[in-house]
């Protein structure tokens, strides 16, 4: 009886520590930290900057002259012709000056007639009828101007546009200048956006500077705008206070989508040449700045700063900070502290690109 218990306790015993040794085993191998290095490539990037969006023409329509707002002809958010009447002020007053020019017009024609006549004859000299003629004129610009005041009581669409609210009613007493509305031409529109001082002189040295560049218009609703714009200008100063210029695209806006003073992003492609490429899941964040863990050769985590110079759909771009000899921590980086030994499997660069790919889709 005493040795089947010594032996049941000598199998107890080995079990134990087979099963121990096997949970250390296990253990050990669950510790294994996925490591994998930076590839460098070429590729492009989307990057979005924020812009403001401005028709091709947006002007305020204000009186030319005082008076009663007769009539209103047309209505807000309508779109207007050119030569369209939108504003008629009460024209009474100007329609007598016409009245009156025109009438003194008159007077001085029927002057130069009598000195003609007495001119022909040798009773008055040239110079009275120099200055019969003279009257006449000064009568007949005085029937332009009248006439042209009295035109500006009609007030007409300078272009095809679409009008505004109104900021008058009818039987409003105008003074001269006073704002009617504002109208704007949709057609094309002007989307301005600020580029940093470093990205314009990329974009300015480029090879293909010349070359009308194309971008995507991103709207509030989070859905890309149906038309490509075109960069045109560029401003000719830096803004000192946020050190960014303005670039101006121009977009085609047939289906009248697009109106004055929407906001947007502007997404523009930036190619990257030998770019260092690294999986965003490998990165942490801490006051704003990026970090990886770097393995060095033996097997020693060390916490390093990198900066970002774009972002893809889980890639980092990164301008400084790794190579392509660097091996960085590619899963586990919440379970690992600085100057901490681990046990690492390496992954290939390409393998790790694949498997985000498949995971993205």
């Amino acid at each position: 009886m005493t040795k089947r218990f010594l032996l049941f306790a000598v199998v107890s015993v080995l079990f134990f520590s087979t099963s121990c040794e096997s949970k250390k085993e296990k253990k050990e191998e669950h510790a294994k930290f996925l490591v994998t290095s930076p590839i460098k490539m070429d590729t492009s990037i989307t990057k979005d900057y924020v812009s403001q969006i401005h028709s091709i023409r947006h002007i305020e329509l204000r009186a030319l002259e005082k008076g009663y707002l007769k009539e209103i002809h047309v209505d807000e958010g309508q779109e207007v012709k050119k030569g369209q009447k939108m504003f008629n002020i009460m024209p009474n007053i100007y329609q007598a000056d016409l009245q009156k020019a025109s009438a003194e017009a008159k007077v001085a024609e029927i002057e130069l007639q009598n000195t003609q006549l007495l001119a022909d004859g040798n009773v008055v000299s040239k110079n009275e009828l120099a200055m019969a003629k003279a009257n006449l004129d000064k009568a007949n610009a005085e029937v332009s101007l009248a006439q042209t005041h009295l035109g500006f009581t009609d007030i007409r669409a300078p272009f095809d546009g679409i009008m505004d609210h109104l900021h008058v009613r009818e039987g409003s007493l105008l003074d001269e200048g006073e704002l009617l509305t504002t109208l704007s031409d949709n057609t094309k529109m002007w989307v301005y956006f600020n580029v940093p001082e470093a990205e314009y002189l990329d974009y300015i040295i480029s090879t293909d500077k010349d070359v009308k560049k194309e971008v995507g218009l991103l709207l509030a609703n989070n859905k890309e705008f149906n038309q490509k714009g075109i960069v045109e200008t560029i401003e000719g100063e830096f803004n000192n206070e946020t050190g960014n210029i303005a670039f101006r695209a121009t977009f085609p806006n047939p289906d009248k989508i697009l109106r004055h003073g929407e906001t947007g992003s502007i997404l523009m492609t930036i190619p990257f040449k030998d770019a260092l490429i690294i999986p965003q899941k490998a990165t942490f964040e801490i006051l704003d700045k990026k970090f990886v863990f770097v393995v060095d050769q033996n097997n020693v985590v060390k916490q390093r700063e990198i900066i970002i110079g774009g972002e893809m759909p889980n890639l980092f771009v990164v301008t400084k900070g790794l190579n392509e000899k660097d091996k960085i921590l590619l899963d586990g980086i919440r379970m690992v502290k600085d100057n901490q030994q681990i046990a690492s499997e390496f992954v290939a660069p390409k393998k790790v690109l694949s498997s985000l790919d498949l995971y993205t889709e």
